[in-house]
């Protein structure tokens, strides 16, 4: 399969837009408001210092995708890369798109000579997600996740 990864650019939105509500309401059957997603991916495709969007097309079609977001490591004086929103279409799925788009985000952290590492998080429950990540050579952290 010949897949072209690149940045996401403004026309690829919409679709963006799309994979998050899917997405949240797959994982955990959450209906996102799509004006305020469209701002927000809007604002994240606008402006790099908020991270990036990669695409995955095939014949001209968007089927699939994941965000970038940095963390600044004191401790390492270097960025982690978390990666987020990731989402494949459902008729796409286990053909090895997610690894060209980590094999991308890997490429593009070399490229840049600052990044230390990758870091995600999974729903506990998503077992075939968390089989793709240790395949690809990540790892279960001893960090915990908490939120307010």
């Amino acid at each position: 399969m010949q897949l072209n990864i690149r940045v996401a650019q403004d026309k690829d939105i919409s679709a963006l837009v799309e994979f998050n509500q899917n997405m949240a309401f797959e994982t955990e059957q959450k209906h996102l408001d799509s004006e305020v997603l469209s701002k927000g991916v809007g604002a994240l495709v606008a402006d790099s210092n908020k991270g990036f969007y990669l695409v995955a097309e095939l014949d001209a079609q968007v089927v699939g995708s994941l965000m970038v977001t940095t963390e600044w490591s004191d401790w390492r004086n270097a960025v982690f890369w978390w990666i987020q929103s990731v989402y494949i279409v459902p008729n796409f799925r286990r053909r090895g798109i997610y690894a060209q788009l980590y094999a991308k985000v890997k490429a593009l952290a070399e490229e840049q000579g600052n990044i230390c590492g990758f870091r995600l998080y999974v729903e506990k429950d998503n077992t075939v997600a968390q089989s793709t990540y240790t395949a690809l050579g990540m790892h279960e952290s001893h960090y915990l996740m908490f939120e307010e």
